[in-house]
């Protein structure tokens, strides 16, 4: 790939499309995408000091390299217009095309999110551009291209958003590209990152790589005239060139703890040949002079790389013991090694591009992602998945049928076959692997082969799965498949709800469920169909109560039904017999005041009335605090099991739900509210509620608890 489009005009460019495109039609139609996006930037410079047009026509550029088709030719050209300028996508695809305006479009999404953090808004990101990807791969190749054309430039920024936009390349960009098999862009924004995030480190590699160019040179010179003539000798048509070494991937080397010195593919030789065939021929060739390292040895012809990279790795003692790393490989697979999927622009299988063809069949981690997607996932179990099971470790395993399938490393049989599909996932019973029997959590290896047992009458996965798992997409798939189980359940427990409820009012179902109320009930309670109001019903979320009020038109609140049973209620006070105890007297007539209304354990005294008896008020009770005579000493008796009534005043600065609030209060104190009298202030809203409590602790928690009620300013008990 060019590396610098110093100079890069028009002439230049549309010389290298009509190099692959030759349609007039397409070309007239790149030629107007030039001409509307010149005219659209006119008069505008980048931070380099160039006319504007120069970044998109630099991007277009860059993916003629991989022979991009028009539509993406042209989305390119334009990929500015739609954020930068007053153009609407409408108006985009009334001058060009839908498809265009959609791929513009895609990048002025991607471009408009914000990559620079690692909180919330950096796992919206991923979501967005790598479903986006799913949807259309030509969005993120437009995008990567752009990343390039601006790292090329990135030296006109400061040096802190140097580093912020390299990182987030490194991050979520140079990943993307690695996937989708496209080195050229990836090892070159890889470079280029490494060389503003640590540009000592870089420019270190930079320079013990010329030190030591012209004797890596020599070398590789004599070892690739060595290894042509040999092949030449078996009548292989074939072509060698020396590899370079991206400095990153020494870099990345280096950081590992390895010596310079010790990084043997820094020589290294790339044989392209005609056929399959020849690819094994040549290595049998050059392995028969040149000792290889066991270790070291790769088949990716047998066995592809999900990114549809081929080829076979050797690395041998070549000439003087130095080794190299030799890679071999057809014409085709090279191209695809470099290029990726961009490789597969011009090919039609069928009406069906192959490039559309090859996403469906080879990157099956695209189509996890979007399976994921579609599951109710947040942002951060999605964000998780991502990063650990697409960007992370991976192993290759096989199918009984030799099918390669890719996961993270860590997996084990659950995740296999949650990732062949959920149907086998949910009717597994058993694995084997290796032809041995293993546990669900047996750690896979690489290339293990696993056959898994399924029985059609499992009733499903084991909820011990959700946390044996590795993956995030075996685990939202067995938490998905519990979710449609429980709302299962929730939905037939609303129908009986629904049903005997309707038979207890002697309302008919078919009368309550006509479709005049069904559209009603379904929009004052936000639900998108019966099965979902069923499902609500049977949660408790909705009360089957406050559904029926609603269809027929009664419309009094729980609150006003509760007002209505207490309101002004006469509470009877209880009649006391051996309750309250007055030493020395046994039978004697004794009343609870009603004014102060004590409770078993309050401090209370005795008043000897006249004609009736005593009444017994509590000790802070002021009707009595001033008198002296007719006073007399009594107490509770300690077995005393009658619950009495005592009044508490409520204080509140809002009046919503405040008495549901109030009476939820009572569920578990044992205590029952008798009556309550609403009453208004100009600023508060007050409840005189009177209650049946046992005793005076109890009576204590319940004033706490009532406290601690949001807009609850006051709680106290009332002395009349």
């Amino acid at each position: 790939m060019t590396k610098k489009n110093i100079g890069l005009t028009y002439e230049i460019f549309l010389k290298k499309i009509k190099s692959y495109i030759k349609d007039k039609e397409q070309l007239k139609l790149i030629d107007k995408a030039y001409n509307y996006a010149s005219e659209k930037h006119f008069g505008i410079k980048r931070l380099t000091g160039e006319d504007y047009i120069v970044h998109p026509l630099n991007v277009a550029y860059i993916l003629t390299e991989i022979s991009a088709d028009s539509a993406t030719i042209c989305a390119a050209l334009l990929h500015d217009i739609l954020e930068d300028c007053d153009v609407t996508k409408e108006e985009l695809a009334e001058d060009f095309t839908l498809e265009i305006a959609s791929l513009v479009d895609g990048v002025t999404k991607i471009n408009k999110l914000n990559f620079e953090s690692s909180n919330s808004a950096m796992i919206a990101t991923h979501r967005k551009i790598l479903v986006g990807l799913c949807e259309d791969v030509r969005v993120i190749i437009i995008k990567l291209a752009d990343r390039l054309h601006n790292m090329r430039t990135l030296w006109v920024h400061s040096e802190k958003k140097q580093k912020e936009i390299s990182k987030e390349t490194l991050d979520i960009l140079t990943p993307i590209a690695h996937r989708l098999g496209m080195n050229q862009i990836k090892s070159e924004l890889e470079d280029l990152s490494l060389r503003y995030l640590k540009p000592d480190v870089y420019f270190s590699i930079v320079e013990q790589l010329n030190q030591t160019k012209s004797e890596r040179d020599s070398v590789v010179l004599e070892m690739l005239n060595k290894v042509s003539e040999m092949l030449n000798e078996y009548n292989i048509n074939h072509s060698i060139k020396g590899r370079a070494k991206s400095i990153y991937s020494i870099y990345r080397k280096l950081d590992k703890g390895r010596k310079f010195s010790d990084i043997y593919d820094l020589l290294a030789l790339r044989v392209f040949v005609d056929t399959e065939q020849e690819c094994y021929q040549a290595l049998g060739i050059i392995h028969s002079k040149y000792r290889p390292i066991p270790k070291r040895f790769k088949d990716f012809i047998a066995m592809p790389k999900t990114n549809m990279y081929q080829s076979l790795h050797t690395t041998v003692f070549g000439l003087d013991g130095y080794l190299f790393e030799i890679q071999i490989r057809t014409y085709q697979m090279d191209e695809i090694a470099e290029l990726g999927i961009a490789s597969h622009w011009s090919y039609k299988e069928g009406g069906k591009s192959l490039l559309q063809n090859t996403m469906e069949q080879k990157l099956q981690f695209f189509r996890s992602i979007i399976e994921l997607n579609n599951e109710e996932a947040n942002d951060e179990e999605f964000v998780k998945s991502v990063t650990e099971d697409v960007f992370k470790d991976t192993i290759y395993v096989f199918t009984p049928k030799g099918d390669v399938i890719e996961l993270p490393n860590g997996a084990n049989p659950i995740d296999f076959a949650y990732r062949v599909h959920s149907g086998v996932g949910e009717k597994m019973v058993g694995a084997i692997v290796n032809n041995n029997i293993v546990p669900f959590d047996y750690k896979l290896k690489d290339n293990d082969i696993i056959k898994i047992i399924t029985n059609k009458n499992s009733i499903g996965p084991s909820r011990e799965w959700i946390n044996m798992a590795h993956t995030t997409q075996a685990k939202n798939k067995i938490k998905a498949f519990y979710n449609k189980l429980d709302k299962e359940e929730y939905f037939k427990k609303g129908e009986e709800i629904l049903s005997k409820y309707l038979r207890k009012k002697k309302i008919p179902i078919q009368e309550f469920l006509e479709t005049e109320n069904v559209n009603k009930i379904l929009e004052e309670f936000k639900c998108g169909d019966l099965k979902e109001l069923y499902i609500n019903i049977g949660t408790g979320k909705y009360n089957i109560g406050s559904i029926a009020n609603f269809i027929y038109n009664d419309t009094e609140t729980k609150e006003q039904i509760i007002l209505k049973k207490t309101k002004n209620k006469e509470v009877t006070l209880p009649i006391i017999k051996k309750d309250i105890i007055v030493e020395g007297i046994d039978e004697i007539k004794i009343n609870i005041a009603s004014c102060c209304k004590p409770v078993p354990n309050d401090r209370i005294v005795g008043y000897i009335t006249k004609g009736k008896g005593i009444t017994v008020h509590r000790m802070v009770c002021p009707n009595v605090s001033d008198l002296e005579e007719r006073i007399i000493s009594v107490r509770w008796n300690e077995k005393t099991n009658r619950r009495y009534p005592t009044n508490i005043l409520i204080t509140a600065t809002d009046s919503k739900n405040i008495l549901l609030k109030i009476i939820s209060k009572t569920a578990n104190s044992d205590i029952t509210v008798e009556s309550i009298n609403t009453l208004h202030t100009s600023a508060n809203h007050m409840y005189e509620i009177t209650v049946l409590v046992d005793n005076k602790e109890k009576l204590t928690k319940f004033m706490n608890d009532i406290s601690s009620i949001k807009n609850i300013v006051d709680v106290k008990r009332i002395i009349k």
